[in-house]
Formats: C-alpha cells, sequence, structure tokens
C-alpha cells in the first residue's frame, strides 16, 4: 500500500504496522526517514481488521483490542490509525468499554535514512542509534538527520530502545489522539504540487451506465495529482515522474506521453513539461545536435535496448502541435517552437537521405514504433510549423509521403494468416517476424486541423489485418493487450517486455482501433483493461501479468511495476476521452466529436475537461449521439 504525495512516500503493508522489513517507511525524496513504526496498547498489538487506501496520499487501517479483564469476547478499543505520505501519522483509540479505561500507549520507532535504491537490493545496514529530540526522537548520520515530534508529548521516551509512551484515561465511550510527524531537518513539510492550488490539471468528472468510469477516472486524477512535480531551478514548471515506488524522477518519453493522454483536462501540464525538457536539449555541434536526452529502456528478448531520447525527441513537436490544437496560448506555442524545429531538423538530419530512422543511433535496428513516432511527428510538426509560418513544412511532408511507400512494403510481411507488420528490420535488412504490442504505434497518427487525424503507415488493408491481429487471443488476453503473442518464441506472460500488459499501449490500442472504426476490437480491449483496473482498485499499475483471463480469475500482478505510474494513469483519461471522441482545433474555434458509435459502456458523461483554455463537458447518449453541455464562448460544432 503506497502513498503518495512526492516528493514524499509511504509504503505500508496491509498489517499497518511499519516494521521495517522490506521497504516500509516513511520516504522523502528518495530516502527512508522512519522505517519502523509499532504501535502496542496495554502490551498488545492491535489486530488489524481494515486496511484500505482513502485517496492517493493517504491510508487507513483500523484494529481491535480487548483489554477489559473477564469482559467476553468482545474487543472494547478501536485502534484507528491514517498514515499520509506528507510524513504524519494520526493514531486515534475509541473505547466502547463501559467504564473507563487507563490505556498505556507505546511506539517503538526507528531510521536508518537508506536510499531507495539500497533498500530494493536488499544493501542497507542496521538502524541508527536515536536520540530525544523535543517531544519525540531524532536519528542522524553523513547523509542527514530525522526527527519524529509528537503530539501530545509522550509521558516518557527511551531513546537506546527508540520507545516514546503515554498513559490514557479514556472515559467510557471516549477517544483519545496521538499524532506524529515525520521530518528530514531544514526540509520542513511536504507540498505536494498536486495537493495546492497551482495543481496544472482539471478536476473532471465521469458518471454514465458503467459504474466503474467514475471510479476509474477519479482515481486516475488523484495518482496524477500524486506524482507532479516541480522542476526545483525554475518551480512554475510542473512535470510527471515516472513512477512510484521505484521511478520517482522524469523519465522525458514517458512523461511526454502522459502529459499528451491528459491534454483534455488542460495545456498547463504539457507547458511545464515541454519547458523543462527543452532546457535539457543538445545544443552542441553533432549528430545529436537537437535531440532531447534520454536513458536506454530494455526491449526484450528480440531487439537490443532502445534509446528513450529518440522516442522523447520525436514526441516534443508532437505534444507541443497537439497542446495548441487543444488550447495552448500562442504565446506559449512561440516559445517552445525552436525547440519544437531543433527536434525535426535532428530528425531530418538523422535520416538523411534513406526513409527510416535507425534507433538507437548508429547503427541501431529500424524498429517499427520508431517509424510511427517519426512519421507522426514530421506531419505534425509540418501542421504546427505551417500554423506558425515558419519554414521547412513541405521537405517534412515530402518525407512522411515517401516512408509510407516504402514502409507498406518493406514492413509488412505476408503469411497463410493474412500478414503482419514486421517489429523491426536488422542493420542488415532482415524482417523481425515477431508480432508485439508495439505496432499499436502504428495507429496512433495524431491530430492535424479540423479534428481531422493524421495518415498512417499502413493502407487499409494492412490496418483491418493488423486490427484483427491485436483483437485476437495472441494479443488479448482479457485483461489488456500482451506485450508479445503467446505464440512468439520468448512469450513470458511476466516480460515487461515479452508479454505483460502494458496499460500505456493498450490504452493507444483502444483508442487508435475505435479511431480507425475497429469498435469489435477496441471495446474487447477496453472492457479487459477496465475489469483489470476494479481488481486492482481501480489504480492501474503501468503493467501485469499477461495470463489469460479465466472465469473467476484476477489479473496477476507484476512484482516490479510501479503503482501509480504516470502514463497507466494518464490511460485511463485517455480510455474515457476516447469513447466521446473529442477532437478540439482551439485556433480555428471548433471542436468536432466523433463518437464510438456501439457504444461500448452504454450512456457516459464527461465534466471539467478543458478545451480553449475553458471548462468542456459532453455526454454521449445509449445511441452513440454526443452532445456538448458545457464549452468555451464562441466554440463551435466542427463537421
Amino acid at each position: 500500500m503506497i502513498c503518495v504525495a512526492l516528493p514524499g512516500l509511504a509504503i505500508s503493508t496491509e498489517q499497518g504496522q511499519l516494521t521495517g522489513r522490506g521497504l516500509e517507511g516513511f520516504y522523502r525524496a528518495g530516502r527512508r526517514i522512519l522505517s519502523r513504526c509499532q504501535v502496542r496498547v496495554a502490551g498488545r498489538e492491535p489486530l488489524v481488521v481494515q486496511a484500505r487506501m482513502t485517496s492517493a496520499d493517504r491510508a487507513r487501517f483500523v484494529g481491535t483490542l480487548r483489554v477489559t479483564p473477564h469482559g467476553g469476547p468482545d474487543p472494547d478499543v478501536v485502534v484507528e490509525r491514517t498514515r499520509c505520505a506528507d510524513g504524519t501519522e494520526r493514531i486515534t483509540l475509541h473505547s466502547a468499554a463501559a467504564r473507563p479505561l487507563r490505556l498505556p500507549v507505546e511506539l517503538a520507532l526507528g531510521a536508518d535514512l537508506a536510499d531507495l535504491g539500497a533498500i530494493a537490493s536488499g544493501a542497507v545496514g542496521p538502524e541508527l542509534p536515536a536520540s530525544v529530540h523535543d517531544s519525540g526522537l531524532r536519528w542522524s548520520c553523513a547523509t542527514g538527520t530525522s526527527c519524529v515530534t509528537a503530539d501530545p508529548p509522550p509521558a516518557d521516551a527511551i531513546a537506546s530502545a527508540g520507545l516514546l509512551r503515554w498513559d490514557f484515561e479514556v472515559p467510557p465511550g471516549g477517544s483519545v489522539c496521538v499524532e506524529l510527524r515525520v521530518r528530514l531537518d531544514g526540509a520542513g513539510p511536504v507540498r505536494a504540487v498536486g495537493r495546492t492550488a497551482t495543481s496544472p490539471l482539471a478536476v473532471a468528472r465521469a458518471t454514465g451506465d458503467d459504474p466503474r468510469v467514475r471510479a476509474l477516472l477519479a482515481t486516475s486524477l488523484d495518482d496524477l495529482q500524486a506524482l507532479l512535480v516541480r522542476d526545483p531551478a525554475h518551480p512554475a514548471d510542473i512535470h510527471l515522474a515516472a513512477g512510484v515506488p521505484w521511478r520517482c524522477g522524469m523519465a522525458p518519453a514517458e512523461a511526454l506521453a502522459a502529459a499528451r493522454m491528459t491534454l483534455p483536462l488542460g495545456t498547463r501540464l504539457a507547458a511545464g513539461t515541454l519547458r523543462t525538457l527543452a532546457r535539457t536539449q543538445v545544443m552542441g555541434p553533432g549528430p545529436r545536435y537537437g535531440m532531447i536526452p534520454g536513458p536506454r529502456r530494455d526491449a526484450g528478448a528480440h531487439l537490443p535496448p532502445g534509446c528513450t531520447g529518440t522516442e522523447a525527441t520525436l514526441l516534443f513537436p508532437v505534444l507541443l502541435a497537439e497542446a495548441r490544437r487543444w488550447g495552448l496560448p500562442d504565446q506559449e506555442t512561440e516559445e517552445l517552437l525552436p525547440t519544437a524545429e531543433r527536434c525535426l531538423t535532428w530528425l531530418r538530419a538523422t535520416v538523411g537521405d534513406g526513409p527510416y530512422l535507425r534507433d538507437p543511433q548508429p547503427g541501431g535496428p529500424v524498429r517499427c514504433e520508431t517509424q510511427a513516432h517519426a512519421h507522426r511527428a514530421a506531419l505534425l510538426g509540418a501542421d504546427l510549423l505551417d500554423a506558425c509560418a515558419r519554414p521547412g513544412a513541405g521537405g517534412l511532408r515530402e518525407w512522411a509521403r515517401a516512408v509510407r511507400a516504402v514502409f507498406r512494403r518493406d514492413f509488412w510481411i505476408d503469411d497463410r494468416g493474412g500478414g503482419r507488420p514486421a517489429a523491426a528490420r536488422t542493420p542488415d535488412g532482415r524482417p523481425l517476424p515477431h508480432l508485439g504490442a508495439t505496432a499499436v504505434h502504428l495507429l496512433d497518427t495524431g491530430l492535424l486541423g479540423g479534428g481531422a487525424l493524421a495518415p498512417g503507415l499502413l493502407d487499409r488493408v494492412q490496418t483491418e489485418q493488423l486490427a484483427r491481429l491485436l483483437g485476437s487471443p495472441v494479443m488479448d488476453s482479457g485483461w489488456g493487450l500482451r506485450g508479445l503473442g503467446v505464440k512468439e518464441a520468448g512469450y513470458n506472460p511476466f516480460g515487461h517486455r515479452s508479454g505483460a500488459v502494458r496499460v500505456h499501449e493498450t490504452a493507444i490500442a483502444v483508442a487508435g482501433l475505435a479511431a480507425a472504426g475497429y469498435e469489435k476490437e477496441s471495446a474487447g480491449l477496453l472492457r479487459g483493461v477496465l475489469a483489470a483496473a476494479e481488481a486492482f482498485g481501480h489504480r492501474l499499475p503501468e503493467m501485469y501479468a499477461g495470463e489469460q483471463r479465466g472465469d473467476g480469475s484476477a489479473p496477476l500482478p507484476h512484482p516490479a511495476a510501479c503503482r501509480p505510474a504516470a502514463t497507466a494513469a494518464a490511460a485511463g483519461v485517455l480510455l474515457l476521452t476516447a469513447l466521446a471522441g473529442v477532437r478540439p482545433d482551439a485556433p480555428a474555434g471548433t471542436v468536432t466529436l466523433r463518437p464510438v458509435p456501439s457504444v461500448p459502456l452504454g450512456e457516459i458523461s464527461l465534466t471539467g475537461l478543458r478545451v480553449a483554455g475553458a471548462p468542456f463537458s459532453v455526454r454521449v447518449s445509449r445511441l452513440g449521439l454526443a452532445l456538448v453541455e458545457e464549452a468555451a464562448d464562441g466554440l463551435q460544432l466542427g463537421v
């Protein structure tokens, strides 16, 4: 159970007691500032009867005790603990006894100030010695000092044992409370970006015939708010951390992808993410000029690791172009345009006279998804350059036209089943035929002016065949889209790139299939990931096992998955807004609606979205008709 309000975390088991084992504890900026917090009342630990998350940053544990001698089998004390990622814990004792109770309460505390990475690898030493400080305890080492203060102050503090003690007199039916505050010295209280008035995300709501839509959007938004962080050097710029607990920093490609999926919640997150990454762009001479740097990413058994910097560089102009369509102000567009132009210059320079972009550079394979990213960047980048009266659009469109022609020939493998797109072409030109979820990026063509979608790399017949493959049991696990088909060599249901369901790719498939008119396949994947979300309490992890869904089964969690994760939480927004098919063109003052005609979840209403900087609400009826219920003044419904 992970409470998140970055830079604060609190990781617990369902037992509520923090024992210091595994990852348990309170964290600040990746350092464990309290590893142990064990409550005993009248010498005994409460029996936990309920543990649940009440929000992304808060968990509640309820335990019971029987302290009255000869009082029968019923518990007469309820211990309620509310733990928050900001470093606070409230412990409340409620008495149900018929007479006053004297309740000795004891808290055993400990801290190791260990780094999260060291804890995950098992390289953690013993707890640090404590000293009495103010109304609590303090622990110090070379990397810092943490302290716990209690309100009310304890009656006794024993540093050598890490104990705080109280003796409470509780009247019949009465309650007493202890509040703990855990801090790093000099750090001050945690101020999570998403819990302030400066949050860049609109508070949208979903209602409809399917009750799961409300919970999914609410939980996704809650998780997104918890993952928001500021650029320390530029506090006005806010972006999403990749995920908790393993990747609490920025991952450029994932931050851009998540910001793109959350454009229906406003453009402020996109602007902050773009400004933050613009400052990292390579400006020195050489082949990397114009790139947005990013680390390598494992690609499974069939391919070498890919470069997320390539993906981020191609996503930058795409996000800027689409954010402008959703209502990014002209001033911010102009500010970010030079960075997008340098990304597009890098694309054209790196491709050179050939049609394909290799990844990683130089000498890497020609990946299917990289060509999809590059083609989309060229078309949306050209659209952006034309709209801003900048040169270079013609060359980008000509290259996109050329790559479409050869891609449909070079990347299509004919077989008795109707064919499939190659996952990649090796440096010597050999196609790799395995079927994987990365092919969904061929369906993600991007949004142009007037609500039109950019053309894709596949032709109509090839797109239809890809849709059939993605909707087949080979790829559709019943919980979402597998990363690799079950019949492929190297398939592993827990393989994070070779069989596990990745929520981001499933959401792209749902939206792309729906936009292309393949409603049956889109609806099947949508229902599967909604069922998985319900099994995970609507807090979707970034991935889970690709085991086939069966009667009475549940999706198997992946032990290395982040939960919450930026792309998974943002995918919840994309999954639901795709049903309404909202395609805005704020500069032209229009919005086009292309709802899914088959209404796979029945009637759905989305309120509190943002288009052209103003609230936007839409309802899709059971007949598949979309109705705008709230919009910016002057915004016209496009055809």
